[in-house]
């Protein structure tokens, strides 16, 4: 990895300084670039920006034969990609008006595309959730959001539970994205329980700089028994960053969404139970909407990277 050090000369003045041949430039203030598996002052080692949960890591014999097990099926995978690749006409992939669903529960086994987390799992605080399958075929996400902290003179605010899919791969674990370029609406039925909840779409780079993009709106459900059906068009999305909005937004890369999710918080003394039954999350292409973004695209300077 190539990293530019910090110098105590500018670099814009750097010309100047090499054409003088009797200026001696000592080692310590010289700018150069160097290789390094770390530099400190701008790289994160890892994608959850600071948590030491240590996981458990099996044995290389073992990892070799759960890998060969598993190889079957991934050549399996494999196959069915190159079918798609040559079958699929992208003129047939939709139809204006038409939802078509991406995630449901139809069985137990679509509840292993989703993680469950909260507040209590870095012992920060005391929500509790789950994901289950509802008496009515659908997912019920539901818990206990608690605003009470762990005092230990860190954590100063918590309360939250969220659900996410888990990233999206390839044939043999490859990494890939949710490509949704074509439509432009996220289409949910779901029945709450009064709650307002924030919709998420994460956007995840390749660099450290975007481990964190999402992308969020809210969702507000009536409570009852009546099942709601939500039409949001993706140009309401807005962006943002480690939990916060960002000054300079821009429209979401439907071709890069990586997962998809929601959460729910206990601010403003909303502590107590939360109940969200989810019985699709669907897409579809709307061409009577026009809209390419809602929000105001604030010039910031350059040098401001985020807030």
């Amino acid at each position: 990895m190539f990293c530019l050090k910090r110098v105590s000369i500018p670099l814009r003045l750097l010309p100047n300084y090499i054409g003088d041949k009797s200026l001696v430039i000592p080692n310590t203030t010289a700018a150069f670039l160097h290789t390094s598996p770390v530099c400190h002052t701008f790289w994160e080692r890892e994608k959850k920006s600071g948590y030491k949960t240590a996981l458990p890591e099996p044995s290389k014999k073992q990892m070799i034969m759960d890998g060969l097990k598993e190889l079957k099926s991934e050549i399996n995978l494999w196959k069915e990609e190159m079918k798609e690749k040559f079958e699929s006409d992208p003129l047939l992939v939709f139809r204006p008006g038409e939802t078509d669903i991406v995630f449901n529960f139809k069985d137990k086994s679509s509840l292993d595309k989703w993680v469950v987390t909260t507040d209590m799992d870095h012992n920060e605080g005391k929500s509790t959730a789950k994901l289950e399958l509802s008496n009515s075929g659908a997912g019920l996400f539901h818990g206990v959001v608690n605003s009470e902290h762990i005092k230990d003179g860190v954590i100063k605010r918590t309360g939250y539970a969220n659900i996410r899919t888990k990233r999206v791969r390839k044939s043999f674990k490859r990494e890939a994205t949710y490509d949704w370029s074509q439509y432009n609406m996220l289409v949910l039925k779901v029945r709450g329980d009064g709650r307002s909840y924030l919709i998420n779409l994460h956007c995840e780079g390749y660099f450290d700089l975007m481990w964190n993009d999402v992308y969020h709106y809210a969702l507000y459900t009536r409570g009852g028994p009546h099942w709601q059906i939500a039409k949001i068009p993706f140009s309401k999305f807005f962006y943002s960053s480690k939990g916060r909005v960002q000054d300079r937004q821009q429209a979401i890369q439907l071709n890069r969404v990586t997962h998809f999710g929601f959460s729910v918080t206990a601010k403003n003394g909303m502590d107590g139970p939360f109940n969200l039954e989810i019985d699709y999350v669907g897409l579809e292409f709307d061409p009577s909407h026009h809209e390419e973004f809602a929000y105001e695209m604030y010039t910031t300077p350059k040098y401001i990277v985020g807030t």
